[in-house]
C-alpha cells in the first residue's frame, strides 16, 4: 500500500492552514506503529525512541486528522540533518514552524504528519509526555481539553497558528512538572 492512501484509509489528512476536529480512529494508533517502523529503518541509529503524541494519541477526545510522532535524537542540533533521510519519506522541513525547541517536519500537502524532533530525554520531550500521560490518566482532564478545542477550531478555524497558540497556555499548565 502506497504512503497517500495508507494516510488516507486511516482518515488522516488535513488542508494546511485550517482547523477541523473530527472523533477519535482507534486506527491512529496503528497508523503511529508503520509510520514509526518505517522512520526507524530510515533513520537507524539517530532514532533513540519515537512516541504518538498530541491529540490523535488520547482515544477519549476530538483531534485534528494529523498524526503527531516525536522523535528522539541524542543532539537537537543535529535535526536538520534528518532532513535528506526524512524527505525520501515525504516529510518536509517546517523551518518557522514557531517551536524553539522543536524541529518540525510535515508529511503532505494535505498534513497527515507532523514530526516533531526534540532532544531525547530533554525539557521538550519530557513536556510532550508529561501533558499526554496526564490526559491519557485523566478523563475529565482530556475532555476539558476537547472543550477548549472545539471552542478554538471554531474562533480559528482558518488559522492553525493561532489555534495552536491560543492552545499553549493550558497545555504548559498541565505538562509543568510537579514537586
Amino acid at each position: 500500500m502506497d504512503n497517500a492512501n495508507s494516510a488516507s484509509s486511516f482518515g488522516l489528512g488535513l488542508r494546511q492552514g485550517v482547523v477541523t476536529l473530527v472523533d477519535h480512529n482507534p486506527a491512529w494508533g496503528q497508523a503511529f506503529q508503520l509510520e514509526a517502523e518505517r522512520l526507524r529503518a530510515a533513520l537507524g541509529p539517530a532514532v533513540l525512541d519515537i512516541q504518538h503524541i498530541g491529540s490523535t494519541a488520547i482515544p477519549a477526545i476530538q483531534a485534528k486528522p494529523i498524526l503527531d510522532l516525536m522523535l528522539g535524537i541524542a543532539d537537537f542540533d543535529r535535526g536538520p540533518l534528518l532532513e535528506p533521510a526524512l524527505a525520501q519519506l515525504g516529510y518536509d522541513y517546517a523551518r518557522n514552524a514557531g517551536l524553539p525547541y522543536d524541529h518540525v517536519f510535515g508529511k503532505g500537502v494535505a498534513r497527515t504528519h507532523l514530526l516533531h524532533v526534540v532532544e531525547h530525554d530533554g525539557a521538550q520531550w519530557h513536556h510532550k509526555l508529561r501533558f499526554r500521560d496526564r490526559l491519557l490518566a485523566d478523563p475529565a482532564l482530556a475532555l476539558a481539553y476537547q472543550a477548549l478545542k472545539i471552542r478554538l477550531a471554531q474562533e480559528f478555524a482558518d488559522s492553525r497558528a493561532g489555534y495552536t497558540a491560543a492552545k499553549q497556555q493550558f497545555i504548559d499548565d498541565i505538562a509543568a512538572p510537579r514537586s
